[in-house]
């Protein structure tokens, strides 16, 4: 595990209080429509008995989803611990315990510990990590055919809003910092792994972009 996993600053602010908050929204509402949209990316490329990586998955309610329709199994990344209660209970809920693997791994700072999956996900995780093209270049190199992520749109608006955050975790004394990189050099970065654009949707609050392989991963 890297030091990433141990900064206080991302168990503090992905706390079990949030964790406890994300699967109760789940449970009463479903997923948002963020997260539809990558699963519908997915999912309308084919995901029958394919093998899932979510990078950052929290309490794992995307995996569930596509697993119920019809990916074979899901492994998830975490840098913070406070998921895992939510998490199990989630999977006991959905039956679902026995086709997810839960692993405490930081993929941008040990890529090889990881194996690759035929789909990658990785939804609100690159705003919250420094080094963007260390963090995409793992995930891309890691999908053996798809590969989404969402980032928060690069405006004035948004960057305004994450310098007042950034701002009160500093006077917190918090070492966690949120980012908002730019859109064309991330998926630079995951083009150079191989990957190809084939899915854009704005929102207001987070952009979507999906990538297919362009020749089959080995």
């Amino acid at each position: 595990m890297s030091d990433c996993c141990d900064r206080t600053g991302y168990q503090t602010v992905f706390s079990d209080r949030f964790a406890r908050r994300l699967a109760r929204t789940y449970c009463r509402r479903g997923l948002d429509r963020t997260r539809r949209r990558l699963v519908f990316f997915l999912t309308d490329r084919g995901i029958q008995d394919a093998s899932v990586l979510e990078i950052g998955g929290g309490v794992g309610e995307i995996q569930v989803e596509l697993l119920s329709r019809g990916a074979r199994h899901a492994t998830n990344l975490e840098i913070s611990r406070n998921y895992e209660a939510e998490a199990a209970a989630l999977l006991k809920q959905s039956g679902m315990a026995d086709r997810v693997t839960r692993r405490l791994v930081d993929i941008a700072s040990t890529p090889d510990d990881v194996e690759p999956a035929d789909v990658v996900v990785l939804h609100r995780v690159v705003c919250c990590y420094p080094d963007y093209e260390r963090l995409l270049s793992a995930a891309a190199s890691h999908a053996k055919r798809l590969l989404v992520f969402s980032h928060p749109p690069r405006n004035l608006l948004t960057r305004a809003i994450l310098v007042c955050e950034n701002s009160v975790h500093r006077l917190r004394g918090s070492d966690f910092r949120a980012f908002v990189h730019p859109p064309a050099a991330m998926i630079k970065t995951a083009e150079a792994q191989g990957m190809s654009v084939s899915y854009r949707r704005r929102g207001v609050s987070w952009h979507v972009v999906g990538l297919e392989r362009l020749s089959p991963s080995i």
